[in-house]
């Protein structure tokens, strides 16, 4: 009787494990993958520190576009896009999008383009006149060159993805790192850079891993909200800083996937240590070993449906001071706020007006209710992960930036009170330093979006 019961439990155990495999292997996704080498082939100047004053001077390693397709079991499909570069302006990247649609159908809202922020990457612009940092019209006809076959490089990235859906399933997870630092150190005469070990940091290290129905590993998106400036002004290598290196050691030790980095609101966050190239291999290595750690834990599924949703935040600007303070500001030997200040003199002597607010698109996808990504464009400081968490639930929830448009930084209501670098504003696209309303703004945006696409909403609570 023993032996029976036994063996009717060991059939039962079999056979329970044997539905759940069968349960985990199906499918609920299909996923598309594209990479493409966006290493400049001439010699261009890097973008970042406004002290350089020549073209790069070799390779340290390549850049990458690459590209995740992903469409759910009802068919809603999109793309993630993640760039080894500073960042996409608008006037850059609302061009790719519009050409995606063309060529795949994908709709603005569908397309979500993320840069890593290296600052030893291509500079970018459509504009071929000379600079006074010492580009020559030789070096701003390569770099409009250069930018040009980049926008290609990625619509076509994203063709590629989409002719390559296969069945996948998605997991995520989330780790820590620690070379993450508040660079905002508060001195007698402002705040200034630093490293602040007090100050607030996201040391979050979110995880989106694909898989085959099988469970192979086909893919992984990963994050970190910390600036891709290990490197300084006195490097003229070709490099995607601790992200590329982070990248190219994942991809080694899993050959057969793709590994993608998407950064997030590390407007005040600097790595610690830095300064040189080893360590940006060591950040690198460490973000790595993070992602896999992180990978082999256990994750938690993520279904469909896939639910998007993008607006458009129109970001309240500061009125511009009166013109001797703007001379004044001209002068500053701050060379941010005297290039601003440069720049609206000289608007205002051409009979210009100057603009009250500044459009970027928002956007947010719900992944059934497993997983919300926030996408924000700009340069966008840590305190915005504790207000978005306060504002649509902390929970389920992965926020990235530098996404769709690179116009300048967007600091919190407490950064503008507080001052400092962070509080410069605009410095593509527009012109101006926000106010401590574009926080209400962008946050009334991004629970409408929430609210759009299904996300689980906290109670607002009535003051």
């Amino acid at each position: 009787m023993r032996g029976s019961i036994t063996g009717l439990l060991t059939g039962l155990a079999i056979l329970f494990h044997c539905g759940s495999v069968r349960a985990a292997d199906a499918a609920d996704w299909k996923v598309g993958l594209a990479h493409v080498k966006i290493t400049p082939e001439q010699p261009i100047f890097l973008w970042g520190y406004g002290g350089r004053n020549k073209p790069f001077e070799k390779v340290e390693h390549d850049l990458w576009a690459k590209a995740m397709v992903l469409e759910d079991s009802e068919g809603h499909r999109a793309v993630i896009v993640t760039t080894d570069l500073l960042g996409l302006p608008a006037a850059i990247s609302e061009p790719i999008c519009e050409r995606i649609e063309k060529k795949t159908g994908l709709k603005r809202a569908q397309v979500l383009i993320n840069s890593a922020h290296t600052h030893t990457g291509p500079f970018l612009s459509l504009d071929a006149r000379e600079r006074e940092n010492g580009m020559t019209a030789g070096d701003a006809e390569r770099t409009v060159e250069y930018t040009r076959k980049m926008q290609d490089k990625i619509v076509e990235v994203v063709v590629q993805a989409g002719k390559k859906l296969e069945p996948a399933r998605l997991s995520w997870g989330t780790g820590v790192i620690h070379f993450v630092m508040n660079r905002r150190v508060f001195a007698p005469d402002g705040v200034t850079f630093g490293a602040n070990p007090r100050g607030l940091a996201d040391r979050s290290v979110p995880v989106l891993r694909v898989d085959t129905p099988e469970g192979k590993l086909r893919a992984v998106l990963f994050g970190a909200a910390v600036h891709n400036t290990t490197l300084r002004p006195q490097h003229y290598q070709i490099c995607g800083d601790y992200a590329g290196f982070a990248q190219l050691a994942l991809q080694e030790k899993y050959p057969e996937a793709q590994a993608m980095f998407m950064l997030g609101c590390a407007g005040d966050a600097d790595p610690y240590p830095h300064s040189t190239m080893e360590l940006a291999r060591e950040h690198g290595n460490t973000l790595a070993r993070e992602v896999g750690r992180v990978l082999d834990a256990k994750l938690q599924p993520v279904q469909g449906p896939l639910k998007f949703a993008l607006a458009q935040s129109d970001l309240p600007l500061q009125d511009p001071p009166a013109r001797a303070e703007l001379e004044k500001q001209a002068a500053s030997k701050q060379r941010y706020q005297a290039w601003v200040a440069q720049q609206m003199l000289a608007r205002l002597d051409r009979g210009e007006k100057l603009p009250t607010t500044y459009r970027c698109p928002q956007a947010v996808w719900q992944f059934g209710t497993d997983l919300t990504l926030v996408g924000l464009s700009g340069e966008v400081v840590v305190d915005y992960v504790p207000l978005l968490e306060k504002t649509i639930g902390p929970s389920r929830l992965w926020v990235a930036a530098y996404c769709n448009d690179l116009f300048g930084y967007l600091p919190s209501a407490r950064i503008l009170e507080e001052g400092g670098y962070e509080t410069r504003g605009l410095y593509a696209g527009g012109l101006g330093t926000f106010t401590p309303k574009a926080q209400d703004e962008l946050l009334h945006t991004i629970r409408q979006l929430a609210v759009q696409v299904g996300r689980p909403m906290p109670a607002v609570k009535k003051p």
